[in-house]
């Protein structure tokens, strides 16, 4: 190849490995992608949803989640919300025999297929309930506890409102299309979170993959039991003017999460999201448990007390949700008085402790005295008032003040002890003489 061959074709190839080199350097030079940041903006396939940490409390994710909507079956977790309360409270059992009345019988949608005049434990309708979202089941329960459905039905609003469920209202136990019956994603986010705190024994009844009553086997209308072993709730919906709904929660690691998705277009699309918010919760934060319930923080110093010292350990032992890329280099700070005054009392809170990444706090446990500390007697207290001025530091100045009270003292209670003693050898001599 002649020169001017090679020069031209050198020409040629040098703008395409200029801009190959280029686009090398800032693939791997470049600093990574912020993908969290542009998951957290990501758009669920429905009208609404909510991705919450249900130990916490805290709304990892959310979208729309104000928005008024049907709220379909997810009515049945407030009805087994009363349920569960009821048999909290004692009032009933889960043996108890349920008359079945033809109200019940007559419900439309999906049933449980109850008969007419039959007697069935309340345990059994809570899992047509729960697994295959009996809409007869509810009616039977409605009535079983309150007597009548009105009487339900206003004992659901009013429990919803104790909740704190704002934008919300039922009008029937099941959620068959109602006029007026309404409610938000957020506002169901709120339920489920008090309904699995207060009730962790409910997801017994959730995690059926199916039931079988009278020889009639309905699968749980939640798939996702069956497409993640880690989810094991929690209750779907539907009706045609919201579309589909589910709320899916899961614990993986001791993180509990809880995804609810409203409005979708389908019951594969409404699976799909809810075990995308899920995963995209586990995937993007993480939990940092405090030290054992059984580990003490720090022990302080008591003054004026029974006891000399005092251990502190956390109040709270719940996992703190942080962000992942914030979990790198966290530690603990612990705000405590380096001495305290008895009495003390078991459960006191004497002290903070502060979860740290760099200079930001993300979240702050308060420290408990883990005993009971009294008053010491008279003759500690005064010592100690003593040694507590020494430890004033306006009265360093005057520790000579406090050396000579303390020999004042010392005097005084020697002078008591050899008055007594004298006493008695008086009090001896005069009897044998």
């Amino acid at each position: 190849m002649k020169c001017r061959e090679i020069e031209g074709f050198v020409k040629f190839l040098l703008p395409g490995v200029f801009f190959w080199l280029l686009g090398y350097v800032w693939f791997f030079a470049s600093p990574a992608p912020a993908w969290s940041a542009a998951e957290l903006s990501w758009t669920a396939n429905a009208t609404s949803g909510v991705l919450l940490d249900v130990t916490n409390g805290e709304t990892l994710w959310e979208q729309n989640p104000d928005d008024a909507i049907a709220p379909a079956s997810f009515t049945k977790l407030l009805t087994l919300y009363l349920v569960f309360e009821a048999l909290e409270k004692g009032d009933v059992t889960l043996n108890d025999p349920v008359h079945i009345s033809k109200a019940a019988w007559r419900t439309g949608g999906s049933k449980m297929f109850v008969e007419v005049g039959n007697k069935i434990a309340l345990e059994e309708l809570i899992k047509g309930i729960a697994v295959v979202s009996g809409n007869d089941a509810c009616v039977a329960v409605a009535e079983h506890l309150y007597g009548s459905v009105e009487a339900f039905v206003a004992a659901m609003n009013q429990k919803a409102k104790e909740l704190g469920m704002h934008h919300s209202h039922f009008a029937n136990p099941h959620g068959l299309p109602a006029q007026g019956q309404v409610t938000t994603a957020r506002d169901m986010a709120t339920l489920a979170m008090s309904y699995l705190r207060r009730f962790p024994q409910s997801l017994r009844f959730h995690s059926m993959t199916e039931y079988t009553y009278h020889d009639i086997t309905q699968p749980n209308r939640n798939r996702l039991l069956l497409k993640d072993s880690s989810v094991d709730g929690l209750k779907t919906g539907y009706v045609s003017e919201a579309g589909y709904h589910l709320m899916a929660t899961a614990q993986r690691h001791g993180l509990r999460l809880l995804a609810v998705v409203m409005g979708a277009p389908s019951p594969a699309v409404r699976e799909k999201e809810a075990l995308a918010l899920l995963n995209l919760g586990y995937r993007l934060f993480a939990f940092i448990p405090p030290p054992s319930p059984d580990q003490a923080a720090t022990v302080i110093r008591v003054w004026k007390g029974a006891a000399s010292q005092v251990s502190l350990f956390f109040k709270e032992t719940n996992p703190v949700v942080v962000r992942k890329e914030k979990a790198q280099n966290v530690h603990w700070v612990l705000d405590v008085p380096s001495s305290v005054m008895a009495p003390i009392h078991k459960g006191q809170t004497l002290g903070r402790a502060d979860l740290k990444a760099g200079d930001a706090t993300l979240a702050s446990l308060d420290l408990v005295s883990n005993t009971d500390i009294a008053r010491a007697n008279l003759f500690v207290r005064l010592w100690h008032s003593i040694l507590l001025l020494g430890d004033d530091p306006w009265q360093r100045v005057w520790n000579p003040l406090a050396y000579t009270s303390s020999a004042i003292v010392a005097c005084g209670v020697a002078l008591l002890v050899f008055m007594r003693l004298k006493s008695r050898r008086s009090r001896k001599r005069t009897f044998f003489g």
